[in-house]
């Protein structure tokens, strides 16, 4: 896949993200929260939100940030009706960032079965 090819799949702009994070769904797991609207312009977008106060150290960021994209790859094309944030929302030892991404694909999965955004 190209660069020009996923940047399309990329939520950027702070508009963006205020307008999910003041009206989108949210679901909880231990680690992570997906907020999704359905998509106003097909493709869906994906964000990913990881503080610095969770994880300070940028490799780790990096990490998980890797891990998050792969599973909403994973998820596609169901996925792409919507666009998503995927927020870390507790500390995860650095062992645990396999099951992060299980847990990822769970909430994505259970977005695309229910089929709803909002």
């Amino acid at each position: 896949m190209s660069n020009a090819s996923a940047r399309c799949y990329r939520l950027t702009g702070r508009g963006a993200y205020d307008a999910l994070f003041a009206g989108g769904r949210r679901r909880d797991g231990a680690y992570l929260q997906l907020l999704s609207l359905p998509a106003a312009v097909a493709p869906g977008r994906s964000g990913y939100a990881i503080p610095k106060k969770l994880l300070p150290l940028a490799v780790d960021r990096n990490r998980v940030r890797r891990l998050l994209r792969e599973a909403v790859r994973a998820a596609r094309p169901p996925v792409c009706a919507f666009d998503v944030i995927l927020r870390v929302k507790r500390c995860c030892p650095r062992t645990e960032y396999r099951r992060l991404a299980a847990e990822a694909r769970e909430l994505l999965s259970a977005l695309c079965a229910s089929g709803v955004g909002r």
